[in-house]
């Protein structure tokens, strides 16, 4: 029987990429064409991270008012429309992301993106970002649907889907995300969360108990052997 490679599953925005200059610039201008005062990049950081629904709603919260289910997704069509015009004008990698995919890349281990974003917007950044060929599946929170609704993070079937598209298995599987979303995710599908601590939450990550916590992608090969000796 064929052994199965070891997958890294990452998050996105906050993970692999420092994003939320892009995703605040254009939250900004759907309040500004509603006649709502901007976001601080600061604010804006610690709403990110659920999706671009959950980020207009916060973004309309933060001024006091709520949205009903259409007008949000009048709102959402404007925001991924706008988005994807200009979804890497200010994103870019995180520092370190390229050298550990080589490394581990080298050490026979494969990669997936499992993602609140929208699946196509993951697609295009990761392309723009030069790295989209790095990975075997990027699956966002409208790849996969039961009963033609979406299955998003924290459901663990996101990330159980998002394994088995790029040919892996939970056994093998190592999450990496910068949120108690990631987290919550990789706990209640019994796998192993790494997470960085320079990405967007209101909280220090740790305060979420993922496995290891780490600052910068260097010291991701050392965690993922650390995980590793403690499943052997």
């Amino acid at each position: 029987m064929q052994q199965v490679s070891p997958l890294l599953v990452f998050d996105l925005d906050g993970t692999l990429a420092e994003t939320a200059g892009d995703l605040c610039a254009t939250l900004n201008v759907i309040l500004d064409r509603e006649g709502l005062p901007p976001v601080a990049l600061a604010d804006a950081r610690k709403m990110v991270g659920a999706g671009a629904r959950a980020l207009i709603r916060s973004g309309f919260a933060a001024a006091g008012q709520t949205l009903d289910d259409t007008r949000l997704e009048r709102l959402f069509a404007d925001y991924i429309t706008y988005y994807e015009a200009h979804i890497a004008d200010e994103s870019h990698l995180f520092d370190g992301v390229v050298a550990a995919l080589d490394r581990f890349e080298a050490a026979g281990f494969t990669f997936a993106v499992c993602t609140n974003k929208i699946e196509q917007p993951s697609i295009h950044l990761l392309t723009a970002l030069g790295v989209h060929d790095r990975f075997k599946a990027i699956c966002g929170q409208d790849t996969f649907k039961d009963n033609g609704v979406n299955i998003a993070k924290p459901d663990p079937r996101m990330l159980f889907n998002t394994i088995a598209q790029a040919g892996g298995v939970a056994k093998s599987s190592i999450m990496v995300g910068d949120s108690r979303t990631d987290i919550d995710t990789a706990k209640a599908a019994g796998i192993p969360v790494v997470a960085v601590d320079f990405g967007y939450t209101d909280q220090h990550v740790s305060v979420f108990a993922p496995d290891l916590v780490i600052s910068h992608f260097d010291e991701l090969w050392d965690a993922v052997a650390r995980i590793e000796r403690s499943r052997a």
